[in-house]
């Protein structure tokens, strides 16, 4: 078989995963075939069977795939900045995606696509990060935004800053999330003494903090107001805001 015999089967596979794809969506379609797919963005007239299959040898999974940076996607033999590239820029539209269809939605009748959206936009963050969303009067999702990165604990994260961006969006109430890059989403002392910190520095201000969330890979987060801590810390800073 001569290199125009091999670029026309490599032409009709690629044709085949289009047409599979515009006829029944992902469906059916292995991580695999899914990485095969979007690398042919960067790279379309070129066969990225062995490319896809040796990125999920080495990261394990489309998600772990995707979540890669890089310098470390091009330690794959054949996955260049362009390939790298269509694999960056969809997961960046899926995150677009998710924040947006939130926008104007009741957040206790969303709280599970804002549990998608959170898990996704810090999914693999090797840092910690915090991040509100902020909510109008009738707990409609007015936007979210990254408020604080690093060491994540009540002496380091300073509430004018989370204020300042609340009052900015006219927010009454918010949420907060930061990610556990370990894995593990149970509260730390630490966690509930940041929750308290800006419970009650929100609180003096008027806007209300609704939540704290702790956001692992590939799990719905740990929910402070489901577990009744929310209601706790707020029996607790009763005394502190008497007088408020």
């Amino acid at each position: 078989m001569d290199k125009t015999d091999w670029q026309k089967k490599g032409e009709g596979h690629r044709q085949r995963l289009r047409d599979r794809f515009l006829a029944h969506g992902l469906d059916g379609f292995t991580d695999s075939e899914v990485l095969e797919l979007l690398l042919t963005l960067g790279t379309p007239r070129k066969d990225c069977k062995e490319e896809a299959r040796a990125l999920l040898a080495r990261f394990g999974s489309l998600a772990q795939t995707l979540d890669a940076g890089q310098a470390e996607l091009e330690l794959v033999r054949g996955i260049g900045p362009k390939n790298g590239f269509a694999l960056h820029l969809v997961q960046a539209v899926a995150r677009r995606y998710l924040r947006q269809r939130l926008a104007g939605k009741e957040y206790l009748r969303s709280s599970r696509e804002v549990g998608d959206y959170l898990t996704h936009a810090m999914r693999g963050l090797k840092r910690e990060v915090l991040m509100a969303v902020f909510l109008d009067s009738s707990l409609a999702i007015i936007d979210s935004a990254v408020v604080a990165e690093g060491t994540l604990a009540s002496n380091t994260v300073h509430p004018r800053e989370l204020i300042k961006l609340a009052l900015a969006k006219h927010a009454a109430s918010l949420v907060i999330a930061h990610n556990h890059p370990s894995g593990n989403l149970t509260p730390s002392e630490e966690d509930k003494r940041l929750t308290r910190h800006l419970f009650v520095a929100l609180a003096f201000t008027g806007i209300r903090l609704l939540d704290h969330l702790l956001v692992g890979d590939g799990e719905q987060p740990f929910s402070f107001a489901d577990q009744g801590l929310m209601e706790a810390i707020r029996r607790e800073s009763q005394p502190l805001l008497a007088g408020a």
